[in-house]
Parts: C-alpha cells; structure tokens; sequence
C-alpha cells in the first residue's frame, strides 16, 4: 500500500491501540486531532489538520464506556462536517446497543426502547456517509441505516487462530439459538459437526442453560459466540458440554468485552478473542487477543479505492 494517502484516519480515545495498528497497516500516521474534557464533563474536540475536500475515517469502538465514546464520536464528526470534509466513515469495530434491536413482547413487553436504530439515527444526523464494522449482533440492523454499512467478518481471523492451535478436529457448538448461523458457519469451514446449547436469558444479567442438540460425548468442542459481555452465556453452555461428555472446551468470540469476572468460573480452557474491544487490564490469561488491524486497514483500502470489500471473505 502506498504511502501518499488521499484520505485522513482519525482516531477517537476508545481503542487508540487499534487505530495505530490499522494506521500501521495502512502506511501512514493518524490524523492529528486533540480531544480534551472540560470541567464539566462536556467533550471539546479541535482538529489540527486540515479536512477540506478530502474523505475520512473515524475509528471508535463503542464499547467499555459506550455513552461517552458514542458522543465524541458524534462530536468529531460534527467538527469534520463543518470542516469541510468530503465524505465522512464512521469505523466502529463495535458497534455499541446493538443487543437492543427489537421489541421482544414474550421477554419484556412492548415499553422498551430500540437503541440500534437509535444510534444509527445519530450517526447519520451527525453527518456520517458510511460505517465500517465487525460482526454486528444482528445484520439486519443494516437495515436501520439509509447510508451504506459495510460489516465485515472476524471468522477467517479466529479461524486461523483456532487452527495455528491444533483445534481443528472439534465439534462446534452454538452457546444459544441466537449463534446458530455463526456457528454454523465456522463448522462449515473447520469441516466439523455443529451442536446447539438451549439457553433462555431470565434477565439482563442472567440466562439458563440446560438441553443440547447435538453430540459432544467424547469430543472436543468450541464454542463460538460474538459477543462475552459477562461471560454468563459462555460458561453455562461449557458446564452443559461438560455434563453431555465433552473433553476439551474452549471458545473463539469476536468482541471480547469481559465485563467483572467474565468466564473465571467456566469449563473452558482456552479463548481467543479479537481486539475489537481493548482487553481490560489484569484479564484471564486464558484469554489471547487476534488482532482485527488487517482486516479493517483491506476494507478501508478497498473502499478508497472504490473495490469490492465482499471479496475479501471469498
């Protein structure tokens, strides 16, 4: 990739890890921008470079303190609008509120608001053109946007990793119904059987698990999931694989968000996660990141030089 670049990368102060990666991908620097916080608590942000005519990124992960990095977020892309920016991408490796993307009238009846839709209603308020992302909870919510939104998988990454670690001879295992597809399709590519954990979530925080469809007596297993918020979900369907004879347990996600305890008390043996989420410090060493920096710097390489970004999964 050359390094004369046409367009700008900025980062907001979610993940800044990441964006050097992605920067470091790219060959080139990240735009240069000072995001501060005034008494307060209000956000002020002041770009040092110049936008004008020219198209950007904005790479935020709306996630650890979602309220406040989904506001700056918002706050840089006003000053780029009114900068003068030609075209504004909103790169959001996480994409915050998605769990909430309907109403459920069996689970909690019709009072509850749809904050995916209202996030995508913000971003394209604020000015955004296009959002970048990874694995979002339900593709549909592409739906909810009238701009185009480009999602892009984390599977071949976490594929590759499960690999490199001798896990290909396992049984998948989809930790509730929700997962099905994914983990359908990571079955499909290992070339391995799938099963399915029949988990029923009570609350916000807590969910039971309990029947199994499908055969994991004697058998490795992998769970796959998208999201381990925390880890609830994870560890009963390890516990469940373990009562059905399952050996060794362990599990790819791609947004590691390992909230309090997360997977501390589960059956499982190894994780990998992608650094869609930055990793809190002090997490379970059981847990190795898989850096999604490539993926995004070829996405974003190919959205600027107007190439298909489906082909990169093919």
């Amino acid at each position: 990739m050359p390094a004369d670049r046409s367009f700008v990368l900025f980062a907001g102060t979610s993940h800044p890890e990441l964006a050097t990666q992605i920067a470091r991908e790219l060959k080139m620097r990240l735009g240069k921008i000072q995001i501060e916080t005034f008494p307060d608590n209000e956000i002020g942000v002041h770009l040092l470079e110049n936008v004008r005519g020219r198209d950007v990124f904005v790479l935020q992960t709306i996630a650890r303190h979602p309220n406040l990095y989904l506001m700056e977020l918002l706050i840089i892309v006003d000053a780029l609008k009114r900068a003068s920016a030609r075209s504004i991408t909103a790169v959001v490796p996480y994409f915050g509120y998605a769990r909430q993307d309907r109403k459920n009238l069996n689970d909690q009846g019709g009072r509850v608001p749809i904050t995916a839709k209202l996030v995508a209603d913000m971003l394209e308020k604020a000015g955004v053109a296009r959002v970048l992302t990874m694995d979002l909870h339900a593709e549909q919510i592409q739906g909810f946007f009238d701009i185009p939104v480009d999602n892009i998988f984390a599977r071949p990454l976490l594929l590759e990793a499960a690999r490199e670690e001798g896990w290909s001879k396992s049984v998948v295992v989809a930790p509730d119904i929700g997962s099905i597809r994914l983990a359908r399709d990571f079955a499909g590519n290992l070339k391995v059987d799938y099963a399915i954990v029949d988990k029923r979530r009570v609350t916000a925080k807590r969910v039971e698990a309990g029947a199994l469809i499908g055969d994991v007596q004697g058998k490795n297993v992998i769970l796959v999931d998208d999201i381990c918020s925390t880890g609830e979900t994870l560890t009963k369907a390890s516990w469940v694989c373990k009562k059905f004879g399952a050996k060794a347990i362990r599990a790819v996600v791609t947004h590691g968000l390992l909230i309090g305890s997360a997977f501390e008390e589960s059956a499982i043996e190894k994780m990998f996660v992608t650094n869609t989420v930055p990793l809190p410090k002090g997490s379970n060493p059981k847990i190795e990141a898989v850096t999604v920096a490539p993926l995004f710097a070829k996405a974003i390489d190919s959205m600027v030089g107007a190439k298909s970004i489906s082909s990169l999964f093919q």
